[in-house]
């Protein structure tokens, strides 16, 4: 009785193509992931590669910017960095908790402040993108730092946006290699085609609602733990081998989980079918971090907790994996790892909503019906 294409209907919409983007792509089995056209490999590479500034822009714009378009960018970036008052004594209201639920209510608040709250035009929009991504880093930082007992630091403006973010989490200025290899994760999450928080942030932006409510309701995607959170559930299995374990244990105790049946985070991947390209990065700088922080052992059991997955199971570490550990070795607190990956995928998502609304058609799919068969009659009351 359906009048819905013959397409059938498929679970998850695994690999059903919802519409057209050129912001980025992905071949799940060649482990390929593009921004606009350039290769993550290339973006993401250590010593040439881009800054999350550089990567923004190219998002926004598809292209890179060359330096005075980089310049300006980050002067924006540096002025918006500063959170308007009002936000920094919300934030200091708040109970304490999760900090999704923070930067939720956070984000949503800063459109009531933000100085083009009821203007629509494209121009207003990409201000507001340029704000909210220079701004949803202080956040969270700020969150972290206020959770710890810390107060509010001003950003500075002679660092970049990865290492500011260290910076007013810690108060402490972060190493060169620190900061660029927190602003190399930035740039690995920045987008990652119609994930579920992507998309949720395309259908909100269909409406032509405005872009803070778009992205709050990314944020309330990401907040689920089947989409956000697997990289906590690593560091905290590593802590719960403990740190003086050794690596051997840490194979042993994986081997034990995988013999219950259970689920080991920060494998596998619903589109890769190969290593996910952007654990190959963040293995290395947890390496590296690991080393510089004087916590090798992180590293150590994380690679033999890899083989272990990897001989018994043939699954690859995905982007969560690695990252858990270079975090913990960046003095990063486990609860904020869920909200960092906002603070770098808000590029992305507000990238994908300046999309939406320049060739706009509401999103409106359907389902395929499987209830009771049609017609049915409809008995008076005392015959039910």
């Amino acid at each position: 009785m359906s009048t819905v294409s013959e397409v059938k209907a498929k679970a998850g919409l695994e690999d059903v193509v919802a519409g057209e983007s050129a912001i980025c792509y992905i071949d799940g089995d060649r482990g390929v992931l593009s921004y606009c056209g350039y290769d993550i490999h290339d973006l993401a590479d250590m010593d040439h590669g881009v800054s999350f500034e550089e990567t923004c822009f190219l998002l926004w714009h598809r292209r890179l910017p060359n330096r005075a378009e980089l310049g300006d960018l980050q002067t924006q970036l540096d002025a918006a960095r500063r959170l308007p008052e009002p936000i920094l004594r919300a934030m200091k209201s708040l109970p304490a908790g999760d900090g999704m639920d923070a930067l939720r209510t956070l984000t949503s608040m800063l459109g009531h402040y933000d100085q083009d709250a009821a203007v629509h035009t494209p121009q207003a929009n990409y201000r507001k993108a340029v704000r909210l991504t220079g701004q949803i880093g202080s956040l969270v930082a700020t969150w972290g730092r206020m959770a710890a007992g810390g107060g509010a630091i001003d950003p500075d403006p002679a660092l970049g946006h990865a290492a500011n973010f260290l910076y007013m989490l810690t108060g402490t200025r972060p190493s060169a290699l620190a900061a660029r290899a927190f602003d190399v994760s930035l740039v690995l999450h920045a987008d990652h085609e119609l994930n579920a928080s992507t998309f949720a942030a395309r259908v909100s932006a269909a409406t032509l609602t405005d872009l803070h409510s778009a992205i709050v309701g990314a944020i309330g995607a990401l907040k689920g733990p089947l989409h956000g959170g697997a990289n906590a559930e690593v560091m905290k299995m590593l802590l719960d081998i403990g740190q003086d374990a050794g690596v051997e244990r840490a194979g042993e105790y994986v081997r034990a989980k995988l013999a219950r049946k259970e689920k080991i985070s920060g494998f596998g991947h619903r589109v890769y079918h190969t290593e996910d390209p952007r654990a190959t990065h963040l293995r290395r700088f947890s390496k590296s971090i690991g080393e510089k922080a004087g916590q090798p052992q992180w590293f150590a059991m994380s690679e033999r907790i890899e083989q272990v997955v990897k001989g018994d199971k043939g699954l690859n570490p995905n982007v969560d994996f690695y990252s858990a550990s270079m975090f913990y070795s960046l003095g990063i607190p486990i609860a904020l790892y869920t909200p960092i990956f906002a603070v770098s995928r808000i590029s992305g998502w507000t990238a994908h909503v300046l999309e939406q609304y320049a060739n706009n058609r509401l999103i409106r799919p359907r389902t395929e019906y499987i209830g009771p068969a049609y017609p049915q009659q409809v008995l008076p009351l005392d015959q039910r």
